[in-house]
């Protein structure tokens, strides 16, 4: 099966395969530790799941791919635990079926990301009235926290630059910050979202801002894991610093945080 825009099945199945192996691997792990020279510490029996544990977490960690797919909505559980069950005993899909399952993760995600992007635009609506947020004619909106040195020049689109961040969904659930990443993250100015390009380039050094940023300026419809499709991006941003393109010898990579 090729991945690509449907990446989200690959993934599925991979996360199938992976169990498969894991499963698979379970008994010859077993038999090692039971095997193990007397010199070797014992494991704490405290820390060793039991096949019962093991089976709620393998059926939690499926659980969430499904849901962070966007497959999770309509799932029939009793299909589904069949289904498990038939794997188990050897049962495969064939071409046909991939290809049909493909076409149901596609409008599944199609749904959801029409139904995210209904929410982001009446957030937005109603967001455009709050006190300090201001509109741009592309849609995003942001609120100036800190203001920054006035008189500094803005970043350009080739400057590198240095930021602190954090990104929230409309939830509040935090699905990337560069304080869990070990310190302030930087790249190019035009190598991340189109809603982080234009809100850069009015940004001074030292400012704090409150970045709404519509789906058609985030991610859209195909997301990395753990955002949904058509989500309305929330970030917290400093701008730490600017490295001016004239500076740099060799603009280094970009990291992965905004354009995946």
């Amino acid at each position: 099966m090729q991945c690509g825009r449907y990446r989200v099945v690959c993934r599925l199945s991979a996360l199938l395969t992976a169990l498969s192996f894991t499963a698979a691997m379970a008994g010859p792990i077993e038999s090692a530790v039971q095997k193990a020279p007397p010199s070797a510490s014992p494991a704490d029996p405290s820390s060793v799941l039991t096949a019962e544990q093991a089976s709620y977490a393998f059926g939690v960690t499926f659980g969430e791919q499904l849901r962070r797919s966007g497959a999770s909505e309509g799932i029939v559980m009793g299909a589904l635990t069949r289904g498990i069950t038939d794997a188990f005993a050897g049962k495969k899909l064939d071409l046909a079926d991939q290809q049909q399952l493909t076409q149901y993760v596609r409008h599944v995600r199609d749904a959801e990301g029409a139904r995210n992007k209904a929410i982001a635009g009446d957030y937005l609506a109603t967001n455009a009235t709050a006190k300090g947020i201001k509109t741009t004619p592309s849609g995003l909106q942001y609120r100036i926290v800190v203001p920054g040195k006035a008189k500094a020049a803005s970043p350009r689109p080739d400057d590198q630059v240095t930021v602190q961040y954090t990104g929230k969904l409309l939830d509040g659930s935090e699905f990337d910050s560069s304080y869990t990443h070990g310190g302030p993250s930087t790249f190019q100015a035009n190598h991340t979202l189109k809603g982080w390009q234009e809100a850069l380039g009015m940004m001074k050094p030292g400012s704090k801002w409150e970045l709404f940023i519509p789906p058609d300026l985030g991610y859209g419809a195909n997301p990395p894991p753990g955002i949904p499709p058509g989500s309305l991006l929330v970030y917290d941003v400093e701008l730490v610093g600017i490295q001016p393109a004239s500076r740099v010898e060799r603009a280094p990579e970009p990291e992965d945080h905004h354009d995946e």
